[in-house]
């Protein structure tokens, strides 16, 4: 065994305050923070909640063996104090921390990891997460109801956890810091049945106190939780049903901390126009990229010529104003926060007469007729407006299909839509590894019926080279790993698939009495908020 992070005398020190990150303010403790939604939360169990606005109130009940630094895409140990990866990358032994005890004042077990790894897999949980964990040993078996434990996952000891995989993967870490593999105690869940979504009993931070249905959630700090000093709120209530304008009202009058769903559209040229309320506008990148699938298995998109052409004739520093700046022009698949992202690639140009020259070489001199596939929701129309109109400038009559979001996923999946303007429905990131990005939206496995993968693009050579980095698990050659993630993507990009368009920022709003880095209210693997280490000035 070759250990690659952490030994245990060094360990100890994960549990002092300097696990948190430095903030340019020395953080203060007390106080509750109001944070509102317009829809209810659906539920807070680990191995089901699968939306944006109930992921990071999981993490904050919750924990996982693996976590990130605050406000950063940088994997830190989380349950686990240490942890090793064998010479061939198929066994991480893990070690827990000692003295974790759940909300309940039960202490954490190893047990209770593969309780929860297997609750999570058992397809009687019905849980959007199963497939994350593939790549563990005897998953398949446990996958299809043929085996009631996944056998590659076992605990020698109360203080040791052992997965066994079936193939080297690089992501495993990422898994093991997904909301899907936080720990829960065996007898809790029992205990609520159903209910545990609503009655969520963790290790983390918080701990869910009240639930009206429809009005608020309120979640007090955790004294025993097993960071010393965090959280630094006494906790922090929830408010649905909460009109994103009103929300944004409240907020302006000192009643809402955080408006959860962000500056409404409407509203956004507004605040940005008023300094006092600029001013408590916070910026951050997203995971996410925005983009147009072409349909490569048919005419006129199985020509690369047609493909590149569509890449140079989309104006993207337009259609970025068509949403009020609320984003940046993307050059390719990854969105700049992302590993592996390739900084010094241009892209394609805007160059509409370059791009006439290119669908005239590939036998389209006088253009040709397509359909354009979009979701009815605003700004989604106007945005395939602003494509067809660029698209028209070079040749292609683009007539705009206007879709409920699943008839578009539909299309999709089924290969009937020659282009897909993915807004509304596009990749944002399950966790912060160029991998997640490529599968399920770029790779074989996602082209086949039914599949994320629209553009039906299916490179061999670059799932063959996705399997190659992806077995290169040791954290030493991490950036031996992402270049060539790197080179796989420009790969994509010579292909064009794709056309990326823009890379969406997410612009909230803080209330002048909130401290804490801007970063913990943008934080790209806890939208809206990393409510564990924020905290009141006052």
């Amino acid at each position: 065994m070759k250990k690659l992070i952490l030994s245990t005398a060094l360990a100890t020190l994960m549990a002092l305050p300097a696990f948190a990150p430095v903030q340019a303010q020395e953080p203060k403790h007390g106080g509750n923070m109001v944070v509102t939604y317009k829809d209810d939360v659906a539920t807070l169990d680990p191995a089901i909640g699968y939306d944006w606005q109930n992921w990071s109130m999981i993490k904050s009940v919750f924990d996982g063996l693996m976590d990130y630094e605050p406000g950063t895409t940088t994997l830190r140990p989380g349950l686990a104090e240490s942890y090793e990866i064998s010479e061939d990358g198929l066994t991480y032994t893990f070690k827990l921390r000692p003295g974790v005890k759940f909300h309940n004042g039960r202490e954490l077990v190893a047990d209770d990891v593969v309780y929860s790894i297997n609750r999570v897999v058992n397809p009687a949980t019905q849980s959007p997460g199963q497939g994350f964990f593939s790549m563990i040993d005897g998953y398949d078996a446990a996958a299809e109801g043929k085996a009631e434990t996944v056998s590659g996952v076992t605990a020698p000891d109360a203080g040791t956890v052992v997965f066994k995989l079936s193939r080297p993967d690089a992501t495993f870490l990422h898994i093991m810091a997904l909301n899907f593999s936080f720990i829960v105690p065996k007898e809790a869940v029992e205990e609520a049945g159903a209910d545990f979504g609503k009655k969520p009993v963790g290790t983390g931070a918080f701990k869910l106190t009240e639930w009206a249905l429809g009005q608020r959630l309120v979640f007090e700090k955790n004294p025993d939780y097993w960071i010393s000093g965090v959280p630094y709120l006494d906790s922090f209530t929830v408010e649905v049903g909460q009109e994103p304008v009103v929300a944004l009202l409240r907020a302006q009058n000192g009643e809402v901390d955080v408006p959860g769903d962000g500056i409404p559209p409407a509203k956004f040229v507004e605040v940005m126009q008023d300094e006092a309320q600029k001013s408590l506008v916070v910026e951050g990148g997203q995971l996410h990229t925005g983009y147009i699938t072409m349909n490569v298995t048919k005419a006129p998109f199985d020509k690369v010529e047609v493909r590149r052409a569509v890449n140079m004739a989309i104006n993207k520093d337009r259609i970025v104003q068509v949403i009020n700046g609320r984003a940046v022009p993307a050059n390719q698949p990854l969105p700049p926060s992302m590993p592996g992202y390739t900084k010094d690639y241009a892209g394609y140009k805007f160059d509409q007469e370059g791009a006439k020259k290119l669908l005239a070489d590939a036998g389209y001199a006088d253009g040709f007729d397509t359909e354009l596939f979009v979701m009815n929701t605003d700004p989604n129309p106007r945005i395939a407006q602003a494509i067809q109109q660029d698209l028209k400038a070079i040749g292609i009559n683009a007539s705009i299909k206007s879709l409920a979001q699943a008839n578009v996923i539909e299309a999709g999946g089924a290969g009937t839509a020659p282009m897909i303007w993915s807004g509304g429905m596009a990749w944002i990131a399950d966790f912060p590894d160029p991998a997640n990005f490529y599968g399920p939206i770029l790779g074989c496995s996602g082209a086949g019926e039914g599949g994320w993968n629209w553009a039906k693009y299916c490179n061999a050579d670059l799932d063959k080279a996705a399997a190659e980095a992806d077995s290169i698990v040791d954290p030493a050659k991490t950036d031996e790993r992402l270049a060539k993630w790197s080179d796989i993507y420009m790969k994509v990009m010579e292909d064009a698939p794709w056309a990326p368009v823009f890379n969406e920022q997410r612009y909230t709003m803080k209330s002048a009495r909130m401290g804490g880095d801007d970063a913990l209210y943008v934080d790209p693997v806890s939208i809206p908020v990393n409510y564990d280490y924020v905290f009141i000035k006052e």
